[in-house]
């Protein structure tokens, strides 16, 4: 599923950023608050669910392919950051939503 198409199913995301690859393909969730980790191990095309909203997330998205963030729990992004964002043009969604439920909706409606 493409980030356009990603974006546009899910009435639980609000978009923050809507970044400039939206053709790239979300290959499914991967959650990590903490950056090395996510870094090392996010696999290229994931939706990344995180409560950590600042630049750093944005560079460990960006080094790591990430298709897009998701933002959970009601975290939101500096002005920095945002930005950031749209300089890099990555894609940020968010939701109140906690970790888990997020990852689990984005899991589900990729492999519906």
């Amino acid at each position: 599923m493409t980030i356009e198409k990603f974006v546009e199913c899910f009435a639980e995301l609000k978009v923050i950023n809507k970044g400039t690859q939206l053709d790239r393909e979300v290959t499914g969730p991967y959650c990590c608050d903490l950056l090395s980790i996510a870094m090392s191990k996010m696999p290229q095309g994931a939706a990344w669910v995180t409560v950590m909203a600042n630049v750093n997330t944005l560079a460990v998205a960006t080094l790591a392919e990430a298709a897009c963030i998701i933002l959970a729990e009601g975290a939101t992004l500096d002005t920095d950051a945002l930005d950031k964002a749209k300089e890099k043009g990555v894609t940020v969604l968010g939701t109140h939503l906690p970790v888990f439920e997020t990852a689990l909706l984005v899991y589900n409606r990729i492999n519906e």
